[in-house]
């Protein structure tokens, strides 16, 4: 059994509204997606990394990899239309060698600071259930509104019931591969911002938690760059426990 990360690196990146697509902004003289791809470079569990490609960018990815010893790269896959058109093309370019058993990590280019550890929880929790999502809990209150007065709320959602999910999350190759077949082929869970985990629990799966971290930001804005910069230039506080 092989652990293969399918990495997403296909959108343009317009509302960080720079010249080029933010996966390819350098941060400290590194491109972000470099950052991203190290995490899994240097995690001894993953084997084999696909990158997920904006059109025209694939032969960029192959440079950097090789300027940045990138070694466990082993395919650049065009991006569709949509993300899950991206994750269905990254997914389906596994079919002609990766196991029924073996375990696709998927995981948004843009977001550089994967942990090590969180990484490793995925990889066991989707070892044991066929599947895992990294989560958070979400420490604010969330009120519903009003339907005749958008301006009031009656109703709010008990924060324990409420978990954040995000990237990376996990699935056993063959049930992956099967649900994208068939969300495609009966129109299940792939349009607007659905992703892969709300696709699954669309088709009726049910999705298992794994440890999540505060530190794995999405780069969307200007201001998210910020932080990324704040995190990688921070020295960690000697005093706190």
């Amino acid at each position: 059994m092989d652990n293969v990360a399918v990495v997403l690196a296909g959108g343009s990146g317009s509302r960080m509204g720079q010249d080029i697509p933010k996966q390819f902004i350098n941060v400290c003289d590194k491109p972000i997606l470099i950052y991203t791809l190290e995490g899994f470079q240097q995690h001894p569990l993953i084997d084999a990394i696909v990158v997920v490609c904006l059109e025209g960018w694939q032969d960029v990815v192959w440079a950097y990899s090789r300027q940045f010893g990138i070694d466990k790269l082993r395919d650049v896959v065009p991006g569709g239309s949509s993300g899950q058109e991206s994750i269905r093309n990254g997914v389906f370019s596994l079919e002609s060698w990766a196991q029924p058993d073996d375990v696709v990590v998927i995981h948004d280019g843009i977001r550089p600071l994967v942990d090590s550890s969180v990484l490793s929880d995925v990889l066991r929790v989707a070892g044991r259930f066929g599947n895992a999502v990294t989560a958070m809990p979400y420490n604010e209150q969330i009120f519903v509104v009003e339907p005749s007065d958008p301006s009031t709320t009656r109703e709010f959602i008990p924060r324990e019931r409420i978990r954040r999910v995000s990237t990376p999350q996990a699935y056993r190759f063959d049930l992956l591969d099967d649900a994208y077949h068939r969300a495609f082929a009966e129109n299940i869970g792939i349009d607007g911002s659905h992703y892969t985990n709300t696709m699954m629990v669309a088709l009726g799966y049910t999705l298992h938690f794994a440890k999540g971290s505060d530190k794995n930001i999405k780069l969307t804005t200007k201001e998210d760059l910020e932080l990324f910069k704040a995190y990688l230039n921070r020295s960690e506080a000697t005093w706190l426990k």
